[in-house]
């Protein structure tokens, strides 16, 4: 089988070694360059409080605005770079559905009805769905990456842990900035944001909008549909983001966002890793190539609102109301094979909705903190695929075979949560938290097979006429559940600079049914993560920061599909059950080092053992028998480095930050069952210089991305059959030995030119 080498040199890797890690500049000043050699105190809501960084026993990365600016960041999945152990990149069909991995633990399937292992949240309003999570950097005050289960605080479908995309609170006079990125590959994103006193110091109106667009990396080398773009991993996304915020006390205040992004970037067309047995068309030249026999469009709308309410009671009480509701609308075109004939086509619909509201009662004074608080969840996750066989039985006379599979997860759940520390002596404090939660889940499947081509609606290829085609219900069951989990630590604090802790805590990822489900079964329990941490955050002369964390974790009732055996191999009959668990170690290191007045190295490096150690199965007999020897840890390098430096120069024209960075990832496996795609180990090198005038208001960055130009997977799909004697594959689902790969982003250049007044 291919592999895919990556290159990083020796030296690279003892320095990475060496100088470990990086919590990195997140830290936001009023000045744009910082001339003071010590570090800046760096603030995070980890524990949904504001605290240092230094102070919150949590494995806790956190990415401020000017350091994301700096480095031209421009989506979430590059904040990976910066956090040891994750995983954060674009899922395999289209540019926006997120695959995110912490410490091994996440989601790799994104269909309705599977839950996330990792929670997004964009100022505290959590995001249920992997659809249009991808979030572009808009009006961005920092992103925190909370590593391990967040399960007291944060609940449910948090076992990995956790990402905060955090807005900036609104100050101050009338301001406008003006952002325009051109770049290689026809890239052009205009970005505009302003706020504007309505009522000084008390009620302000913020916008921001996106209009983000390049070509793409690719093309589709063949569409038998007229009027086609061809363009392969494409950007066409329009964002825009309203906030109210009114603050008529010193103790009161309310902020009141909106949101819509709609992206109709193409659908993503996968490389054909073996040449298909079906068709002529040769294996592309270039990973970013690909055929289909489908649609090249693709939509995705996303919205939603939030209102927050805080109110300070007095010098210790305070109360917090979160209310949102947000929804998703995906219309998708996934071409398995990836070739010019419908060998395995799947068009698709998401429709989500959600609504949260959630109340929080929080004490602060010398000697006790707690936070506590009410949940409230309500979300609708449905879908309609069609699964299009035309190839089935090895010939294209056939008038087609298309399995359909519709219907709806749905969810409500309640949770009441408690967490607070406890100064025991000057030096000693404990943690202590939990969270009790409730949730009943109802679920309805249609699955069925048609002998013809059927799409999920008229149009959806030109002149096709959707028939009255239906098919049978085969579940429609609910299911509730209940659980508890806690988490308790003990900080020590050495010394003002240093402090030690350990925690343990546990997370659980919901119950849920099989949308996939060809009949009637039983639904899956949560699966459950116990997790224990020790670590040491400490700053050593004011100039270097190091904040370590060893971790173990044990991940129980892990939910797989088992394929059940059919004379028709297009039945797609699946079985959902809690069949697996697996368990990971490993350490993270984090190092920040102001070598100078303008000289700053940071690093990072995660370590990680993890592996499967059961997974139930049953032999032909139907005696039970464990086959987890053929299941692996998808999507978590064994290691994850980064290495980089920001150096500021003044000078008469204005000052500069020049800087640069290595990440490194060894190789991780792509399929959980029977692995065929190993990515091996790659190195990303990037730099920058940015720029600022002497009087604030001009700012220009040029960013270097991906110098060496690594070719790098972040998703596949594998359909084969039995490998053959001569290392050749049977033909698997559709008819063709299907191994398909996805790319992450070649060397781009960009230079972006901002004006703020």
């Amino acid at each position: 089988m291919k592999r895919f080498n990556g290159r990083l040199s020796v030296l690279a890797i003892t320095i990475s070694a060496a100088l470990t890690s990086q919590n990195i500049m997140a830290a936001e000043t009023d000045q744009q360059i910082k001339n003071d050699p010590t570090l800046e105190r760096i603030e995070v809501t980890a524990r949904k409080t504001a605290e240092s960084l230094q102070h919150v026993p949590v494995a806790v990365t956190s990415v401020g605005a000017e350091q994301l600016a700096q480095n031209g960041i421009s989506a979430m999945t590059e904040v990976q770079q910066f956090s040891p152990n994750t995983t954060l990149q674009a899922s395999r069909g289209t540019n926006s559905t997120l695959t995110a991995f912490i410490r091994g633990v996440g989601q790799d399937d994104p269909l309705w009805g599977y839950e996330p292992g990792v929670g997004i949240y964009v100022d505290d309003v959590y995001i249920a769905r992997p659809q249009g999570a991808v979030l572009d950097i808009l009006d961005v005050e920092r992103i925190e990456v909370l590593r391990g289960p967040q399960g007291s605080l944060y609940g449910k479908n948090t076992i990995g842990g956790a990402i905060k995309y955090v807005t900036k609170k609104m100050s101050g006079d009338v301001e406008l900035d003006l952002k325009a990125t051109f770049g290689n590959y026809g890239r052009q994103d205009y970005k505009v944001a302003g706020k504007i006193p309505v009522i000084d110091d008390k009620l302000y109106v913020g916008f921001a909008l996106a209009n983000l667009t390049r070509d793409g990396y690719g093309e589709f080398l063949q569409s038998d549909l007229p009027n086609q773009d061809l363009e392969n991993y494409n950007k066409d996304v329009f964002a825009g983001r309203i906030t109210v915020e009114f603050e008529p006390t010193d103790d009161l205040f309310f902020r009141f966002n909106y949101d819509k992004t709609t992206d109709d970037s193409n659908a993503k067309g996968g490389y054909r890793l073996l040449p298909s047995i079906v068709t002529d068309a040769p294996v592309p030249d270039s990973v970013y190539d690909s055929y289909t026999s489908m649609p090249t469009w693709n939509s995705v709308e996303s919205e939603g609102f939030s209102l927050t309410a805080e109110y300070y009671i007095n010098d210790t009480w305070s109360v917090k109301s979160v209310t949102s509701s947000r929804e998703n609308y995906s219309k998708t075109n996934i071409d398995f094979d990836n070739t010019p004939e419908r060998v395995f086509d799947v068009p698709a619909i998401y429709d989500d909705e959600q609504f949260s509201q959630e109340f929080q009662l929080n004490y602060d004074s010398d000697n006790l903190t707690f936070v506590s608080g009410l949940y409230y969840f309500d979300g609708e996750s449905c879908g309609h695929f069609d699964a299009i066989l035309e190839n089935y039985g090895q010939s294209l006379s056939l008038p087609g075979l298309t399995r359909e599979v519709t219907g709806c997860n749905n969810s409500e759940s309640y949770a009441v949560y408690a967490q607070g520390s406890y100064n025991l002596t000057e030096k000693l404090s404990m943690t202590l938290g939990a969270r009790y939660t409730t949730e009943e889940k109802t679920a309805n499947v249609n699955n069925g097979l048609a002998f013809e081509t059927v799409y999920p609606e008229s149009g959806w290829i030109p002149g096709y006429v959707r028939g009255d085609v239906t098919f049978p219900e085969v579940l429609n069951d609910k299911e509730d559940w209940s659980r508890f989990t806690p988490r308790v630590g003990a900080e020590y604090q050495y010394s003002n600079d240093m402090m030690f802790f350990a925690s343990y805590s546990q997370g659980f990822k919901s119950g849920t049914f099989n949308p996939r489900a060809s009949g009637p079964e039983p639904a899956v329990d949560p699966e459950v993560v116990d997790s224990f941490e020790i670590g040491v955050k400490s700053e050593w002369n004011d100039n270097l920061r190091v904040n370590a964390t060893a971790f173990y974790l044990d991940h129980k009732d892990r939910q797989f599909v088992t394929v059940l055996p059919t004379e028709d191999n297009s039945a797609l009959s699946q079985r959902l059950g809690n069949i697996g668990k697996s368990t990971a170690s490993g350490l993270e290191l984090e190092i920040e080092y102001a070598a100078a007045d303008n000289l700053n190295i940071f690093a990072s490096i995660g370590l990680i053992d993890s592996s499967f150690k059961e997974v139930k199965s049953f032999d032909t007999d139907g005696s039970q028998i464990d086959i987890s020897d053929s299941f692996t840890i998808t999507n978590t390098p064994e290691t994850t480095a980064n290495l980089g430096v920001s150096y500021d120069i003044e000078t008469s024209a204005g000052a500069f930050v020049v800087n640069g960075n290595y990440y490194y990832r060894s190789d991780y496996d792509l399929n959980v069952t029977d692995n065929l795609l190993t990515q091996d180990g790659y190195g990303l090198l990037n730099f920058g210089v940015n720029w600022y005038s002497n009087n604030g208001d001009w700012t220009a960055a040029l960013h270097w991305k991906n110098i060496t130009n690594e070719e790098y997977l972040v998703g596949n799909y594998a359909f084969l059959g039995a490998q053959n004697d001569d290392g050749s594959y049977a033909p698997g689902l559709g008819g063709d030995t299907t191994l398909i790969g996805y790319y992450g982003d070649p060397e781009t250049i960009s230079l972006t030119i901002g004006y703020s007044f």
